[in-house]
């Protein structure tokens, strides 16, 4: 997939607020100072889309972004360390609870994941709650160019290994890095296949619809002119 254009469409404090229309969505997710901001500026091309802040936990919205005007990437707001209030964070969470479990819409949670460190408790409590509602994701393992390729290789096996316990199949995961843009393809290669598979879907679901209110109307029709006959 190449990104022709990208563009800020809305922020929303809840999902009632969210856009209406059923533009495919693809949810971007981690702790705060996972490099989210920077990932998402990466893969759009664009080193402004998204705001980057010295201090984490600044995203406090559901940020929708359109992209090439027929899907949404959406910023999350991150979860575990942030410079707000207990009763915040409390928003934040059924926020974030509420739109990955009820929006129709989305399509996959791409779950960022801090390579340079090893396991976090709470980043594996994350990716179990996810499984345990069965909502789609994968995993995108950030900055891999800031702790040598050898510590990254040893933190990304300790979490596979951490997943192991809990899964019997690992979900699929891409290694990034946004200053040297690697992953980039392979996440937008995802994102478009997984587009293509969704339109598949619902022309097929489209196609049973159509067909079973055609029976339907034949149905109806035919009982009509039963019971004409009978006058």
């Amino acid at each position: 997939m190449i990104i022709k254009k990208a563009a800020y469409f809305k922020s929303s404090g809840s999902i009632n607020d969210c856009p209406k229309n059923d533009f495919p969505e693809f949810a971007f997710i981690g702790r705060s100072n996972v490099g989210k901001s920077s990932l998402i500026n990466m893969l759009c091309n664009n080193k402004s889309l998204a705001h980057i802040s010295s201090n984490p936990g600044k995203t406090q919205c559901i940020n929708h972004y359109a992209i090439n005007d027929n899907w949404f990437l959406v910023d999350l707001p991150g979860y575990g360390y942030a410079r707000v209030s207990k009763s915040k964070r409390s928003v934040f969470s059924k926020m974030i609870q509420d739109y990955i479990g009820k929006r129709k819409s989305l399509l996959t949670v791409i779950v960022l994941v801090d390579s340079r460190i090893e396991p976090q408790e709470i980043d594996l409590e994350f990716i179990d709650w996810l499984g345990s509602k069965s909502l789609p994701f994968i995993i995108a393992f950030t900055k891999s160019d800031k702790a040598g390729s050898t510590k990254t290789e040893q933190n990304i096996a300790l979490f596979k290994q951490a997943l192991q316990e809990t899964w019997q199949e690992l979900p699929y995961m891409v290694i990034t890095s946004a200053e040297k843009k690697k992953g980039k393809d392979e996440l937008l290669d995802f994102i478009e296949e997984t587009i293509k598979e969704h339109k598949v879907k619902k022309a097929e679901e489209k196609a049973i619809e159509d067909k079973e209110l055609a029976e339907k109307k034949k149905l109806e029709a035919e009982s009509e002119e039963f019971f004409d006959d009978e006058d």
